[in-house]
């Protein structure tokens, strides 16, 4: 598999968690600049929610561009240099936490409202975060997922789900090597957020403003109680 599995993810983020702190807070990566980071936030204000949780939350810029709002955010990441940085920068509350033992069963502060905002790199990773979260949520509770968009993010002819070599590309010369990633079908995402109970409201597709082509996808789903079937 060369390599391509979740544990090799976490090890590409942990030898680049410098560079990209540096990327992140000085606005040098394009498509977050221009298009995904707005995209996220815009779609979490729609939802109004009092309290997030961060499910991958890096360096913790989500937490501190919600803040102002008035919305109490707890983060987790499995990366102990990017938790670090965002406890020092503040904003919000950030544990270090592996997606494994989240998956488990692991208690975290309760929220109405779940992100995972390109966190979900993974195969076995992204199905226990998802399911824990259909489990985890109040009903009603809401799910949003920012990823890279399905029908732009591989060349492939066959574009069998299935991993993938990753890149650092238009995020800058500082990092070394690039974490694995799991491609996903549309239909293998919708497939994941219905078996862990949760139902598609809403799918948005952000586009790069002079391109026009989707920088991302971004599923809302929310928790619906069995009575409400």
């Amino acid at each position: 598999m060369n390599g391509f599995c979740d544990e090799a993810i976490l090890g590409a983020w942990r030898e680049n968690a410098a560079p990209w702190i540096e990327a992140v807070r000085s606005g040098s990566i394009e498509s977050r600049r221009l298009v995904t980071d707005h995209a996220i936030v815009s779609a979490i204000r729609r939802l109004q929610p009092a309290t997030v949780l961060d499910v991958g939350c890096g360096e913790g810029w989500l937490a501190r561009a919600l803040a102002p709002l008035g919305m109490q955010v707890h983060g987790i990441d499995a990366v102990p240099e990017l938790v670090a940085a965002a406890r020092l920068a503040g904003g919000g509350t950030f544990e270090c936490l592996s997606y494994e033992a989240f998956a488990e069963g692991a208690p975290v502060t309760p929220a109405a409202l779940a992100v995972c905002n390109f966190s979900l790199l993974g195969d076995e990773a992204t199905r226990g975060v998802i399911r824990r979260l259909g489990s985890l949520l109040p009903p009603h509770g809401n799910l949003l997922i920012q990823t890279l968009h399905p029908g732009f993010a591989v060349t492939d002819a066959e574009r069998a789900e299935g991993w993938r070599a990753g890149s650092w590309a238009g995020c800058g010369d500082a990092f070394g090597r690039a974490a694995p990633w799991y491609f996903r079908t549309l239909a293998g995402w919708l497939a994941l957020l219905q078996e862990a109970g949760f139902q598609l409201r809403a799918m948005h597709e952000p586009r790069h403003p002079l391109t026009g082509v989707p920088c991302s996808v971004i599923f809302e789903a929310a928790i619906v109680p069995e009575r409400d079937h």
